[in-house]
């Protein structure tokens, strides 16, 4: 095995008892463009993982928005985390290595690893890495986690699926990564939510709000997404990414994993008592929301099922950093959807109700050729 020399980044918000980030910094390299050329470059042939969306930063309102559905439902989210992390300790124990995947993977995991030492007093290592869709996982990373820890277990770790593009590129790179190191990797991916039915390690399969979706890098210690351009990363690099210290004052990072901490030691027991059934059982996978993608595919006539993005979290990505066309949501009163109602609103998106959905929204990205760059 090659020698890894790179080393984490000093990157982020959070403490590094929480995390350690296998990313390159690039904090000094503008990589940002305004939403339109970057989603005219990704429709012409580019990716998406070559430059970074400017951060939205959201009105007032929003962000109460995002305190109050935080409120709200902290116990029902750190419910789904503790039985996804019951689940891992019955299947890995204290041989895991959690391995979330950057960005929206980072406070999930550092969110499992809490409960974890709260509940058994063991402290797992926590790297967050880097998977692009289409390009594969960061294999420098993989490296590395594998030379300081041999004999650990890794389980990779993301906050919910979509369609499931994500698991399907995970198993892809864990495939890869054996044909060429010789190393087999579970590919499994634990989430708190997994309304695509793309994994057996979830919290629930429930198409809900996790707070966290509702911002960007203020609720993921202030990284960014991750950037792959040769132009700046090496074939001996990790993958990279941004440390926006220009918005410390609006960072709520360390708050939104402290509020759903405090909540662990009231659903320990059903947590517990929930994740046994969910081992006792065989959990069919079928990425059954592909179902939902390829009918919706067809009624609007969109070339790409890339342009079709269903499940809150995937619907509030396309509000905050894509190119929206129209916003499908099957139940415009549920509480999970109001900052969604709310995006939609500010930008101009027409929102429609599409009652016939496993998700309960999903997000259709707007074909760009021709728009004014």
């Amino acid at each position: 095995m090659q020698k890894i020399l790179s080393k984490p980044a000093k990157i982020g918000t959070y403490h590094v008892d929480d995390v350690l980030f296998l990313l390159k910094d690039l904090s000094d390299i503008v990589l940002e463009d305004t939403v339109v050329n970057r989603e005219t470059k990704i429709q012409s042939g580019g990716h998406y993982s070559e430059s970074l969306p400017i951060e939205y930063q959201p009105p007032e309102e929003y962000v109460k928005v995002f305190w109050n559905t935080l409120q709200r439902y902290k116990q029902k989210v750190a419910l789904c985390v503790g039985i996804v992390s019951e689940q891992i300790y019955q299947l890995k124990g204290s041989n895991t290595i959690l391995v979330s995947l950057a960005r929206a993977g980072t406070p999930v995991g550092i969110l499992i690893k809490r409960y974890l030492k709260l509940k058994y007093g063991i402290s797992l290592p926590h790297y967050s890495i880097s998977i692009i869709r289409d390009k594969g996982i960061d294999e420098n990373a993989l490296l590395y986690i594998q030379q300081e820890h041999p004999n650990g277990e890794i389980q990779f770790v993301d906050g919910w699926t979509g369609k499931g593009a994500i698991s399907l590129e995970l198993t892809n790179a864990c495939r890869e990564y054996r044909e060429k190191y010789g190393f087999k990797l579970d590919d499994t991916l634990a989430v708190i939510a997994d309304p695509g039915c793309c994994t057996t390690l979830f919290g629930t399969r429930e198409d809900f709000l996790i707070p966290s979706a509702c911002l960007n890098s203020t609720v993921s210690g202030l990284v960014s997404r991750t950037v792959l351009n040769d132009a700046f990363i090496g074939k001996d690099d990790f993958h990279g990414a941004k440390f926006y210290q220009n918005l410390i004052a609006e960072d709520v990072s360390n708050q939104f994993i402290q509020l759903i901490s405090d909540e662990f030691s009231a659903i320990g027991q059903e947590a517990e008592e929930t994740a046994a059934k969910l081992l006792s059982r065989v959990i069919e996978t079928g990425f059954l929301g592909m179902e939902d993608v390829k009918k919706i595919q067809a009624e609007f006539s969109i070339e790409n099922t890339h342009h079709i993005k269903p499940g809150v979290g995937e619907t509030t990505r396309v509000l905050l950093r894509r190119v929206p066309w129209k916003i499908l949501v099957r139940e415009p009163s549920s509480p999970f959807v109001k900052h969604i109602l709310m995006l939609a609103e500010e930008k101009g998106v027409e929102v429609q109700a599409y009652p016939d959905m496993k998700y309960l929204c999903c997000g259709l990205i707007k074909k760009v050729k021709g728009l004014q760059r």
